[in-house]
């Protein structure tokens, strides 16, 4: 795990943008494809605006993968995830090669099944993710689980994690915020080869202190990217601000 430490969430977004792109057009450079995962939420905005900007990428050649969404919102709710990466991706880049949305209105056991036939097999170059206000990795609230080795799976989300999205104002109300999701495994996070993770904002500061700082442990989900080879964490000096200096 490497850290980057930046002034502001700007800068800190661009950073990880310019990242991605190296590696996306690398990976496609060495063996003509690439797979990849996104995420969303208000910390993915301005690395996906640097991502889309990028015009050398051959995005006919990149299959996206999504990394989480609530059960039972519509694609038109303000709040579906299915619409964030529709509207600030990929309807921004060229045709893509192939993209798997998380279908939320689907039953969500058989929308695991058909999500988990399409990814199972398949090498992820590399993840964008983030970290919960409470330290969750994708919708793996504490205790997350660390075991499971399905790649998608059906989770209950935590009274912290829905403050956050409400506080984001993707919801009128705490009672608008759906209580169940389906996330991508922190097992499946974890195979993939590269993974940039992008923190901005004083409210993460005490997830980013308890992630980075102590061990690992699954009541702080993103402690686990400790562990990875090769993950690169963005921060700004907010979210940097409770961090041991070492």
């Amino acid at each position: 795990m490497k850290l980057e430490i930046f002034e502001d969430a700007k800068k800190l977004g661009t950073a990880a943008g310019k990242s991605a792109v190296e590696i996306i057009r690398n990976v496609i450079q060495d063996k003509g494809y690439a797979n990849i995962i996104l995420a969303t939420g208000t910390s993915q905005f301005p690395v996906l605006e640097e991502l889309t900007s990028c015009k050398d990428i051959d995005w006919s050649k990149v299959t996206m993968f999504h990394l989480d969404e609530y059960i039972g919102i519509p694609i038109s709710h303000k709040a579906s995830f299915r619409k964030y990466l529709m509207e600030r991706f990929i309807e921004k880049v060229s045709k893509l090669k192939n993209y798997h949305l998380i279908n939320g209105e689907n039953n969500p056991e058989k929308e695991c099944e058909r999500l988990n036939h399409l990814i199972r097999d398949v090498e992820i170059d590399l993840a964008l993710v983030g970290i919960g206000e409470n330290g969750h990795l994708a919708f793996n609230d504490p205790p997350a689980d660390f075991d499971t080795t399905d790649p998608y799976i059906v989770v209950d989300l935590d009274e912290a994690c829905r403050k956050q999205q409400w506080g984001e104002g993707w919801f009128k109300t705490m009672d608008h915020v759906p209580k169940k999701a389906i996330s991508m495994s922190i097992r499946q996070i974890m195979k993939s080869k590269k993974i940039i993770c992008s923190v901005p904002d004083e409210r993460k500061a005490d997830a980013v202190k308890n992630c980075l700082n102590g061990t690992t442990s699954n009541l702080h989900p993103a402690s686990i990217l400790q562990s990875h080879p090769a993950c690169t964490i963005y921060l700004d000096h907010a979210s940097a601000s409770k961090l041991k200096q070492s």
